[in-house]
């Protein structure tokens, strides 16, 4: 599939998969791409005509053919960079410093933190040989990511300030960037905490889900009662603390709120940040079925909406899933195979063994190696270096297959025991929220184009990524 038909309210575009370029469109032009194939220029005006005036028809066909030869619809399939053929270079690890969590989460993928083992905490030593290990690993890479997890990291804390510390000290002594994330329920959070990780710029994500009803039925304390009330003091304590950037509002969404624009609406009282996730589950009560879909659907076109009102009267918000890049795009190895997990990126638990991320923590058959050992499974690493969207069959065929980049492997091996086969049920609410996504930007950047604040007549703008 090389392009691809998009459609919000009266907002309708032309996304041309391989380039990247994305064409906001009239009705006209719209249907003709229904129908056109980038050859069938006559079929196409015959199948049309007396529907619209032939001189109009031939207008659009012109135009479609013109950026044919820009290379901007219709453009030829990407081929597999050289950069895949080369040893990989670590750029991102995630380090489970707590395998512990002082909520009982009903939906959490890590077993409430113990990753289906003993509960623990990561040694200061440990966290200094994961540090060394990113950082010899990223080789001559400038930049670096290092994301503290749990479980509840600050449950560990002393840890955490010495990873911190650490890691500020060797960024100055190697030379390179790196970029400190942590993730935490905020139940933990103290005013000399909060000044601790903006002094040592820690980017947060803090895990709200939505409004207080939502929040308290899935992310209750050991004793049922929720942690709304003493999560959002501290995280709007902590945003104002920074000046409200460097942090994101992270929620999940299940069976139980399938309306949950209403949720992320409900945030953006406690900050302007959100990124909202679905829930990933088999036979669980939470668990989405393919019956939530329209539900669902309908929910992120609502949001969408929102969004763009919002935006439109400068009372705008940041939706996380929203901001696809409609230029200067991710380069092409970032497009074919996402987040780089079991070969850009590792997780290490807190006792130092290797996994290729922190969701597959726990899952013996994706033991890499350990912080000692090193990576003692070279075939494994190749495996998830080589699977990506170009040699993934359901994911060749993917309008959004360049912007998913297949999809989360952990998720895939939960749901299907392979990371080779897509987990479909997220793949289908995938495409529906960058259908509303590319709309969204398309619309935002026609707006910024035009240097108006209002809504644009529909032309041919054009995009490229």
């Amino acid at each position: 599939m090389s392009i691809h038909r998009l459609c919000l309210d009266e907002y309708k575009g032309i996304l041309d998969v391989n380039s990247g370029a994305v064409h906001l469109v009239d009705e006209l032009f719209y249907d003709l791409m229904e129908v056109y194939d980038g050859s069938n220029g006559s079929a196409a005006l015959a199948a049309l005509e007396g529907r619209y005036p032939r001189r109009e028809l031939e207008e659009a066909l012109a135009e479609a053919e013109e950026l044919q030869k820009e290379g901007l619809l219709f453009s030829p399939d990407i081929e597999v960079p050289p950069v895949f053929n080369e040893e990989p270079i670590v750029k991102s690890l995630c380090l489970l410093v707590t395998q512990d969590c002082n909520l009982r989460c009903g939906y959490c993928f890590a077993e409430s933190g113990s990753f289906g083992g003993a509960r623990q905490l990561m040694s200061k030593k440990t966290a200094r040989a994961a540090v060394e290990f990113a950082i010899a690993g990223s080789k001559s890479r400038h930049n670096l990511e290092l994301d503290l997890f749990g479980g509840e990291p600050l449950m560990n804390w002393p840890t955490v300030t010495f990873i911190a510390d650490y890691v500020r000290k060797r960024e100055a002594e190697c030379g390179k960037n790196i970029k400190l994330t942590l993730t935490t329920n905020g139940t933990l959070l103290t005013d000399e905490k909060i000044k601790f990780l903006n002094d040592r710029r820690v980017m947060l994500v803090l895990s709200l889900d939505g409004k207080k009803e939502t929040h308290d039925a899935m992310r209750p304390f050991p004793n049922k009662q929720g942690s709304y009330d003493v999560a959002t003091a501290a995280f709007k304590k902590t945003i104002a603390s920074r000046q409200g950037k460097n942090y994101y509002l992270r929620g999940t969404y299940t069976h139980y709120n399938l309306h949950f624009a209403a949720d992320v609406l409900a945030m953006t009282e406690v900050g302007k940040e959100i990124s909202m996730e679905p829930v990933v589950g088999k036979d669980e009560p939470w668990a989405l079925t393919e019956d939530d879909l329209p539900i669902l659907f309908a929910e992120y076109e609502k949001l969408g909406r929102e969004y763009l009102r919002r935006r439109l009267q400068g009372e705008g918000f940041d939706f996380f899933h929203f901001n696809v890049a409609l230029d200067n795009g991710p380069c092409v190895a970032k497009r074919l195979s996402g987040c780089g997990a079991g070969h850009e990126y590792f997780a290490v638990t807190a006792q130092g063994d290797l996994y290729p991320c922190h969701q597959f923590a726990g899952r013996e058959a994706y033991r890499l190696g350990s912080l000692q050992e090193g990576v003692i499974r070279p075939n494994l690493v190749a495996k998830f270096r080589n699977c990506h969207v170009l040699t993934k069959p359901q994911c060749r065929s993917c309008w959004a297959r360049f912007f998913c980049s297949g999809g989360c492997h952990a998720n895939a091996d939960l749901i299907n025991g392979t990371i080779e086969q897509p987990y479909e049920l997220g793949c289908r609410i995938q495409r529906k929220r960058l259908e509303v996504a590319v709309i969204v930007q398309a619309v935002l950047q026609s707006l910024a184009q035009e240097g108006e604040d209002r809504r644009p007549v529909i032309d041919n703008f054009t995009y490229q990524n």
